[in-house]
């Protein structure tokens, strides 16, 4: 075998691998693949507080850390916050308020402290999708990394979230969560 049919091979593997991010992985989602089904109102579905259960992926695809959270969301025709307390099991406690700015043609503008820039996003049917680059605490590594955060409402108003965070396109952890109304204040949840 010549260096030509080995640089030929890697080739070949890398276009596939390309491929299959591009038309067959988690990236490849689109908004319009969930036109039907229930609608994810943002505004009404993340109104009020909400309670979070969650864990992160590392690298190797074993959970690196579980978490419970509290969210808060206030809506002002298009404009919302988005007040979130995340308590991890390794006693730390993260606090976030995302602004939130909704356009006439469901796409999402979302800003935070720890955001890079504005997040970019679109809700559709009963997904919403949002793209934002995000800057780790020091405590994690400090790292900029590269989100694609979905959410997908369910037919009893739960919502499954599900993100992807790269860095130099290598998908470096995974967090899967659920949110879901609070309608009892006794319910588990951490105190916001």
């Amino acid at each position: 075998m010549t260096a030509f049919h080995i640089l030929l091979g890697a080739a070949a593997v890398v276009a596939l691998m390309i491929l299959k991010a591009r038309f067959a992985g988690f990236t490849a989602q689109s908004p319009e693949d969930y036109a039907d089904g229930p609608v994810f109102n943002i505004r009404a579905v993340l109104n009020g507080p909400l309670a979070c259960e969650g864990v992160i992926y590392g690298p190797t695809g074993r959970v690196a850390s579980r978490f419970v959270a509290r969210f808060e969301g206030h809506w002002d025709g298009d404009a919302g916050t988005l007040r979130e307390v995340f308590d991890y099991d390794s006693g730390t406690r993260q606090e976030r308020e995302w602004t939130l700015r909704l356009g006439n043609d469901g796409r999402i503008r979302a800003t935070a402290p720890d955001v890079i820039g504005t997040g970019e996003g679109r809700q559709q049917g009963s997904a919403v999708r949002l793209k934002y680059r995000i800057k780790l605490t020091e405590d994690a590594g400090g790292h900029e990394l590269d989100t694609v955060d979905w959410m997908y409402l369910m037919p009893n108003g739960t919502i499954m979230n599900r993100s992807q965070f790269r860095k130099f396109g290598i998908k470096v952890a995974e967090l899967v969560a659920t949110m879901r109304p609070i309608h009892d204040e006794g319910e588990m949840a951490p105190s916001a």
